[in-house]
């Protein structure tokens, strides 16, 4: 899967939290990419952030920040 469409799959699951706090709305964004996205997808995200995440809101940044330090 493209990145763009990783990036755009990731940001409508954080607009979905966007109601939240922003403690809670990272949590639940995390939460939800550590169960329902496979392996290879979070591989490949985990790969943009670590070239500067360009395009990801900032609390799925966050979230997705979490995950990658928790893999590791």
């Amino acid at each position: 899967m493209k990145t763009e469409k990783l990036v755009y799959m990731a940001n409508q699951i954080g607009t979905f939290f966007n109601h939240e706090k922003e403690d809670v709305a990272v949590r639940e964004i995390a939460g939800h990419l550590k169960s329902f996205w496979e392996k290879r997808m979070l591989a490949n995200i985990f790969a943009h952030l670590e070239q500067g995440g360009s395009g990801l809101n900032e609390r799925v940044h966050k979230a997705l920040s979490q995950l990658h330090q928790e893999r590791n």
